[in-house]
C-alpha cells in the first residue's frame, strides 16, 4: 500500500495570522487563494517586497499593535483601538502616550509580574515535591507531620 502525501493548505486568514500581517492589506491574489505549508515557509524565509512593506509600515493587526505598544489586546479594546494601526500611528502613540495607554502598560506590567511570581512559586513547589520523592526513594525518614485538629 502506498501513501500519497497531500499538500497541507490553509486559508489566507490563517496564513496572514502566522505571518503577522493584516489580511485586508495583503494583495488580492493572496486573499483569494489558498496557501500551502511550503508557500508559507517560503514567505517566512524570503519575504516578497509587499510582505516586507506590510511588516515595516502596516497596517498591523491587533496582536502586533498590542505588542508594539506593550499592552494586551483587551487593553487596546478598552482604550478604544479597534482598527488596525500603521507604524506611524503607533509611533505617535508611543511618543505622546494617552492616559489609557499609560494605564494599560501599568496593568500589563502587573500581570507579567504576577505571572512571574506564580511561575516561581510553582517551580518551588515542584522542587520540594521532587526532593520529597527522592527522600522517600532513598529511605530517608520523612518529616513528622503535625496532626490536624
Amino acid at each position: 500500500m502506498t501513501s500519497h502525501k497531500t499538500t497541507q493548505t490553509m486559508k489566507p486568514a490563517t496564513a496572514a495570522k502566522k505571518l503577522g500581517v493584516y489580511l485586508e492589506a495583503t494583495p488580492a491574489e493572496f486573499q483569494e487563494g489558498v496557501v500551502s505549508r511550503d508557500e508559507l515557509n517560503a514567505l517566512q524565509s524570503d519575504p516578497p517586497e509587499w510582505l516586507r512593506d506590510l511588516r515595516r509600515d502596516g497596517p498591523h493587526p491587533r496582536p502586533v499593535v498590542a505588542s508594539k505598544l506593550g499592552v494586551s489586546i483587551a487593553g487596546l479594546a478598552r482604550g478604544g483601538v479597534t482598527e488596525p494601526l500603521t507604524t506611524e500611528q503607533i509611533d505617535v502613540l508611543k511618543a505622546d502616550p494617552p492616559e489609557w495607554l499609560e494605564k494599560e502598560r501599568a496593568t500589563q506590567a502587573e500581570v507579567k509580574k504576577e505571572g512571574a511570581r506564580l511561575k516561581q512559586l510553582k517551580e518551588k513547589k515542584a522542587k520540594e515535591q521532587q526532593e520529597e520523592k527522592e527522600a522517600e526513594q532513598t529511605g530517608a525518614a520523612r518529616k513528622p507531620r503535625r496532626p490536624r485538629s
